[in-house]
């Protein structure tokens, strides 16, 4: 994140703790603390979008040398002292920390602390001390200058204990790092994928993908018990400025309210809402040979949609040979996510528990009108690569001197946030067409999906649910459904061969009913012929 503000003067960086409010005072004591001015969300509004109408500024004010030697290594040796957290002593139940710069985040963020409320309500800037930090002698951030700044902020678990009686001080539930990523966790307690606060031209030919920076936080004070922290946040980059309001809620899962406003610099060929990244490299669908000793490795396993018309779609996700976008042309919609939905350890075997990673929901809060939600896929061979975007693209043009509103939820979970009475897609399996003792045939491939719950649950005894199954070409053989032999009720699979007639991607659609009765979700799948 590049800082495009001035850092504050000497004189206001050793402005005395007892001239400040005495709310800021008790808020943020230990913290060094610079002059307090003015706040409120509507002014910060107004001064985003009087920027936009400025031409672009980056501002590279840190020696890069030294930021360029604290690297991975260097950066996982420098450690924020609890002791300095923002609200360690209240008011509210959440201490802040706060990330070092470094080799990956080199931009330094500003970080203010709120005091008051309405229109008295003030900023006063928390300001970069290396003294809050533990770190060797030797670390070359020790070279930085006075006043060198942060990277991003931590919001720590409950300092009263009630989060499965966690210990504040080593566990956090919500961190900012790098342009404007974030991420929460779930409710079991595991970090995954991430979102952001804006996606630019993530796959718009002959466009490289731009990432805005979150240059400025303020951090709001709780009243304690509240479970609620608000931060606002400033955001700026070549082709737009932002101003967020997140409202984040640490219960069983996390929940943000999250309102958005943009102003366009200049005209956008992709602009994305809401957007999260993820990673899915292979899983039980179809392991690509002996990669890994592992069975599988993925963040998130599919998108699911819920659509303005009310249909309910899971879309498992695919590590594609070669960039791929999809798109879901909508109107209104209801949600959007991705998902992981294979909670078994012995699916994954592996201590970083990838069975425990968050589901990620968006939830429209008013009318979003028309336009996609896209999934991006792109090729990795690794686990350490993001290579999954999804995001909502209004059919409005984000045009230069235009300004975008949006206000919407993020639920971080174990599955999505609502009920349903349709069955969902637990399993897509993918093997050599035919059957055994049989000559295989080739170019024949049978597939396996499973659905469990929902009205599969009480059907009848004899009744069984019909698969109604489309693709964009290719033909079907051998189609046909079946209980799964585990006892466990409402749990069936569609099986079915399918040959490609072609070498374009195929698009297959596939759902159960009885009569006229919808059983599950629809379950879409993109196949590339090999």
């Amino acid at each position: 994140m590049i800082d495009r503000r001035s850092l504050l003067a000497a004189a206001a960086s050793s402005l005395a703790l007892s001239a400040l409010p005495l709310r800021v005072s008790a808020a943020s004591a230990g913290l060094r603390l610079g002059k307090s001015q003015p706040f409120s969300f509507d002014a910060l509004i107004k001064e985003m979008q009087a920027r936009a109408a400025q031409p672009y500024a980056q501002q590279n004010s840190l020696p890069q040398s030294i930021l360029d030697r604290i690297d991975y290594a260097e950066h996982g040796k420098i450690k924020f002292n609890t002791d300095f957290a923002l609200f360690h002593q209240g008011p509210g139940d959440f201490p802040v920390t706060f990330f070092h710069l470094g080799k990956y985040f080199r931009a330094p963020v500003h970080m203010y602390v709120l005091s008051g409320a309405g229109q008295s309500a003030s900023a006063a800037e928390i300001l970069y001390d290396p003294a809050y930090f533990s770190m060797p002698a030797n670390s070359p951030a020790r070279e930085l200058p006075k006043g060198a700044g942060f990277a991003g902020f931590r919001l720590q678990e409950s300092r009263g204990g009630d989060q499965q009686k966690l210990d504040w001080h080593s566990n956090d539930w919500v961190a900012f790092l790098g342009a404007s990523y974030f991420r929460a966790i779930g409710e079991l307690a595991q970090y995954g994928l991430s979102a952001r606060g804006v996606a630019i031209d993530v796959s718009s030919p002959g466009r490289a993908e731009e990432f805005p920076d979150f240059t400025r936080f303020y951090f709001e004070p709780s009243a304690n018990g509240s479970g609620a922290v608000t931060v606002y946040a400033a955001l700026e980059g070549p082709s737009l400025t932002g101003a967020y309001r997140f409202v984040m809620q640490r219960g069983k899962a996390v929940v943000m309210d999250i309102q958005a406003n943009l102003f366009m610099r200049r005209d956008v060929g992709q602009l994305g809402i809401a957007p999260m990244t993820s990673m899915y490299w292979y899983s039980e669908t179809n392991k690509p040979g002996p990669v890994d000793w592992r069975p599988e490795i993925h963040d998130s396993d599919g998108l699911v949609l819920w659509t303005g018309g009310g249909e309910y779609i899971w879309r498992p996700l695919n590590n594609t040979r070669n960039p791929s976008t999809s798109t879901f042309a909508d109107e209104s919609p209801r949600g959007f996510g991705l998902s992981q939905r294979d909670r078994l350890f012995d699916h994954y075997l592996d201590g970083v528990h990838y069975e425990r990673r968050p589901s990620l929901w968006v939830e429209p809060a008013g009318d979003w009108g028309e336009g996609t939600v896209q999934l991006v896929e792109l090729p990795t061979d690794d686990e350490t690569m993001d290579n999954i975007v999804a995001m909502w693209v209004p059919k409005q043009s984000a045009k230069a001197g235009s300004n975008l509103q949006f206000h919407y939820k993020l639920t971080w979970s174990a599955g999505e946030p609502h009920e349903t009475t349709l069955a969902r897609c637990i399993a897509t399996r993918m093997g050599r067409g035919g059957e055994p003792g049989q000559n295989r045939p080739k170019g024949v491939h049978k597939f396996v999906v499973e659905f469990l719950g929902g009205r599969l649950g009480s059907l009848p005894y004899g009744i069984r649910p019909e698969p109604v199954l489309s693709a964009t070409s290719g033909t079907f053989s051998d189609v046909f459904t079946e209980a799964v032999p585990d006892s466990v009720a409402g749990h069936w699979r569609a099986q079915f061969d399918f040959t490609a007639t072609g070498s374009e991607v195929v698009d297959m659609r596939l759902y159960l009913k009885v009569g006229d009765q919808t059983l599950s979700e629809t379950w879409l799948y993109q196949y590339h012929v090999s």
